[in-house]
């Protein structure tokens, strides 16, 4: 089969490679239909992940077709199409029974990662039962491919961690992927003022179309800016999402008395806590990986098309592409990307 195949910092390559075949009773064997490229799989292809093996297949996202199951795989038959998470769980240790997937003592985040990966025309899948969902008809395939990944990072991560309320005031910092994700499903919890905070003037114009109420670019008088909309004291939630030390500044210097400040990017350097000026406000700060537990929720929602998902999706491309696809996303500024679809088929 064909696979996208790491081979170290800023060296990756598609490549023939040996299809995977069943190593566990648990496992399924997905034909892949549809991936994309997370902005983990970036930072991989920059060297941020220095532990990574040669020779792994890349990418956790996607929408594939059962060929194969092992001889305890019941929920799932061949000829299903199924989402694929981008956490693997077991569903039985210690922290699969707290829903934290993603810290799976056989699994959490191994998909492209520690074992092979979805940017192939072939996965193997393990825990299936646990780390597969059916894909109802009434989800477009490449809608579907949101769900992997983006769309439960955004919700969990940043919205729910951050614990939105009604009538909060939240800020979005940062209007990538999952940025726009936490903007759309911050909308469940009927905010009252969605500002996003941004360079590109290209993402916040859409984030404008998806839901913001305003939009800032970052600059010297960002403070000042803010106050005007939301009040001198900051706001309730402040939602990092773009993982490097000026958003994550920009996170403690905007959050209110008594407020949140979630971070869901994926940080690869040291940032500056600003403890001094921050023991006495009374914060709660969160950190995570998404644990999909709520992929069954957003399903529903998704299958309701009031949630305008597919306006993420700006580029398509072929597996035989993938090299072209990567050089695009990294580009994403300029190309004005957001999410790729990669087909398989």
């Amino acid at each position: 089969m064909k696979a996208l195949v790491y081979h170290g910092d800023h060296n990756i390559a598609l490549e023939e490679k040996a299809k995977p075949v069943i190593e566990k009773t648990n496992d399924a064997i997905v034909k892949v239909v549809k991936t994309t490229i997370c902005g983990t799989d970036s930072g991989i292809y920059k060297g941020k992940n220095p532990y990574m093996r040669d020779g792994i297949t890349l990418g956790h996202e996607g929408v594939g077709i059962i060929e194969e199951v092992g001889d305890s795989v019941s929920q799932f038959k061949v000829g299903d199409k199924v989402i694929i998470s981008c956490i693997t769980s077991c569903g039985s240790c210690e922290y699969c029974k707290k829903q934290l997937y993603s810290h799976c003592k056989d699994g959490g985040w191994i998909l492209g990662h520690m074992i092979d990966g979805v940017q192939a025309e072939y996965v193997r899948i393990p825990h299936a039962d646990n780390s597969l969902y059916k894909i109802p008809d009434s989800i477009d395939d490449e809608v579907a491919v949101m769900i992997s990944d983006i769309l439960p990072t955004g919700h969990e991560i940043g919205v729910q961690y951050g614990e939105v309320k009604p009538g909060d005031a939240i800020a979005i910092v940062g209007a990538g992927p999952i940025g726009i994700s936490v903007l759309l499903t911050a909308q469940f919890y009927s905010p009252a003022i969605i500002v996003v905070i941004d360079l590109d003037e290209n993402r916040l114009e859409m984030a404008k179309q998806l839901g913001a109420t305003h939009t800032l670019k970052p600059s010297d008088n960002l403070q000042e800016e803010l106050a005007e909309i939301v009040g001198e004291e900051g706001v309730d939630v402040a939602i990092e999402a773009v993982g490097i030390p000026q958003t994550w500044d920009v996170c403690q210097k905007i959050v209110k008395p008594g407020g949140n400040i979630a971070n869901v990017g994926v940080h690869g350097k040291k940032v500056d806590f600003e403890i001094q000026d921050l023991w006495i406000k009374n914060l709660t700060i969160t950190t995570g990986l998404v644990n999909t537990n709520t992929i069954p929720m957003l399903m529903k929602a998704v299958s309701t098309n009031k949630l305008p998902v597919n306006k993420l999706i700006t580029h398509h491309f072929k597996l035989s592409e993938m090299e072209k696809a990567y050089e695009v996303f990294l580009n994403a500024s300029k190309e004005k990307a957001m999410k790729l679809i990669i087909d398989v088929d």
